[in-house]
């Protein structure tokens, strides 16, 4: 086995439908570079191949990102004979595949590259439907290793028959962050954020969010704290008009809800470090993005009791959990949080994103798993030789 550095091939089969340049995708898919240069912390080498329906090569950061038609991109024998060629030329340690949903393009990888261990990372699949479920276990079948944030989340697959007793499966934290913490109240001053506690929503307005037992949550909270004000970032909103109608009948919530709609990615860093409580609702989730940008931010966090958000604040180490779809809960998780806020509870927060879900501590996880996954293929290979 290899020691590090190791020489690391991500890959993402999913092609970008507005078929953007290599650096504007790049910066709208943000999570794909964190990863990767993550993975290129600990000194190790790292090439990323994103199906596209163009061809091009650039290198950022240390890491080298290599755009081509394969897959279901590919001009059909002249992508697949380039993406042969560049793993090939590549000659990887290991294969880190992103996303459980290609199994089709995970068989032909496995048949290209043989000898060389794959690990997938989940990116919020679901079970697939009992009929293409052959497939998926033919793909998992050639994985060593799957990685969820939450150990967890690998449950239903595993019942479902889709993974072999052999896969190992480990617990990664879907990505990292470049958010950073700063001054409150230059942050307040820039945004207009007020509140004591401002407490501040990022995601959609959606059933799966559930931001109605959120609301229920805060005028729960609001009756014992009457200065508090809730802010709300979102795209979609499918709930919006019943949002609108419950703010409108409830005096602990009007006056104190903002609707700020979608808000540009830099300027949510501002609100993080404005708010006084990051909350969501969710029942479910691959990872929770927003939740790892308030972490990194030092803002605690009020949120669901899930697997992943488990995972993400080690096990409510930071912040409060409560239970899904209940708004009492949610109310007392706001108040124990606005009860105990000191200048002390940011840095508490922060310290807890450097441990578990900074790049430095990203890297060192995946780190661990590619030399793992490596260890068990040696050991494969040589019972292999003795039979």
């Amino acid at each position: 086995m290899p020691p590090t550095p190791l020489h690391v091939v991500q890959i993402s089969f999913f092609v970008d439908p507005a078929g953007r340049s290599a650096a504007q995708l790049l910066e709208a898919w943000p999570t794909l570079v964190d990863v990767a240069e993550a993975a290129a912390r600990p000194g190790n080498r790292v090439s990323l191949i994103q199906a596209s329906t163009h061809s091009e090569h650039l290198s950022r950061e240390g890491v080298d990102y290599f755009f081509l038609p394969f897959g279901d991109a590919a001009a059909r024998n002249c992508g697949r004979s380039t993406y042969r060629e560049l793993l090939q030329r590549l000659a990887p340690d290991v294969l880190h595949v992103h996303g459980l949903e290609s199994p089709r393009e995970t068989s032909s990888l496995a048949a290209l590259a043989p000898d060389v261990p794959i690990v997938i990372q989940d990116h919020a699949s679901r079970v697939p439907r009992i009929w293409r479920r052959t497939a998926w276990r033919r793909a998992m079948s050639a994985a060593a290793g799957v990685a969820f944030c939450a150990k967890e989340q690998a449950r239903p697959f595993v019942k479902s028959g889709l993974f072999s007793p052999q896969t190992a499966l480990y617990e990664i934290p879907e990505s990292t962050c470049r958010f950073a913490p700063g001054d409150r109240n230059e942050a307040r001053r820039l945004t207009g954020i007020e509140g004591d506690p401002a407490v501040l929503w990022v995601g959609h307005l959606d059933a799966n969010k559930d931001p109605l037992t959120v609301l229920e949550g805060i005028s729960s909270a609001a009756r014992n704290l009457p200065r508090l004000q809730f802010y709300c970032c979102f795209g979609a909103a499918p709930l919006r008009r019943q949002i609108q109608a419950r703010v409108a009948m409830d005096p602990h919530l009007r006056g104190k809800v903002h609707l700020l709609g979608q808000v540009p990615h830099e300027r949510i860093q501002m609100l993080m470090r404005a708010a006084d409580i990051f909350v969501l609702g969710s029942h479910r989730e691959g990872s929770g993005y927003s939740l790892i940008e308030a972490l990194a931010c030092g803002l605690p966090p009020a949120v669901t009791d899930i697997a992943s958000f488990r995972s993400l604040t080690g096990g409510g180490a930071v912040g409060k959990l409560w239970p899904c779809g209940d708004s009492l809960s949610a109310g007392a998780a706001l108040q124990a949080i606005a009860d105990r806020i000191s200048c002390g509870t940011r840095a508490e927060v922060r310290a807890h994103f450097e441990r578990e879900l900074s790049f430095d501590a990203l890297g060192s996880k995946l780190t661990a798993m590619y030399l793992d996954v490596l260890h068990r293929a040696r050991r494969a290979g040589a019972k292999d030789h003795l039979r």
